[in-house]
């Protein structure tokens, strides 16, 4: 729905809901005089008594309507955010404890920490590389490897064309339609010749 037509519906509303308060206010002055006073006053105030109502009632609801909406947003003070030193940490031999590192904010120096060798946690077993040999010579029946380009299962070129051939002769095009145009224009005209 666009802007337009919630407008309107949205008045339209208030003044659906203005005529009955109205008629509800004019039925409560015909019923509250009905029996004191005489017909032609009784019809008079309560109609001036509907039409109050629902002019009231009318001005109170484009009042309401009118009003935007308030949304209590709170202040954000950036004088409350704290400003810090962002210098640089470094790490020394001090903040060894135990093979660990703690760091503190004593911790900013100018000096660098170089690690050498020696700061390894645990040294490398052997300096040998590792090597994959494991080859998989036969697939036993219960193997889930599949290969795919098995030399043995691939099929052969001859085999390969008579697939496709049997493939393309499925699924040949039907036979091209005739050209009925001629047999159709025949048809109306014996139609007409017909018909007169």
């Amino acid at each position: 729905m666009n802007a337009r037509t919630i407008d309107r519906i949205e008045t339209n509303l208030e003044r659906a809901v203005a005529i009955l308060f109205g008629a509800a206010v004019g039925y409560a002055v015909y019923s509250s005089l009905n029996a004191s006073v005489a017909q032609v006053q009784l019809s008079a105030f309560t109609g001036v008594s509907a039409a109050t109502a629902c002019f009231v009632c009318r001005r109170a609801l484009a009042a309401i309507g009118a009003q935007k909406p308030r949304y209590k947003v709170p202040i954000f003070d950036v004088r409350e955010i704290d400003s810090f030193d962002c210098g640089e940490l470094i790490l020394t031999d001090a903040d060894r404890l135990d093979n660990e590192l703690v760091l503190t904010d004593a911790d900013r120096i100018d000096s660098e920490l170089l690690l050498t060798d020696a700061d390894r946690l645990q040294p490398l077993a052997s300096e040998e590389p590792l090597v994959l040999t494991d080859v998989l010579q036969e697939l036993g029946s219960d193997s889930r490897v599949v290969r795919l380009f098995d030399p043995s299962k691939m099929p052969t070129p001859g085999q390969l064309k008579s697939r496709i051939d049997r493939h393309l002769e499925r699924e040949a095009p039907p036979a091209a339609p005739s050209d009925a145009s001629q047999a159709l224009s025949e048809a109306l005209a014996e139609l007409r010749r017909s018909l007169r």
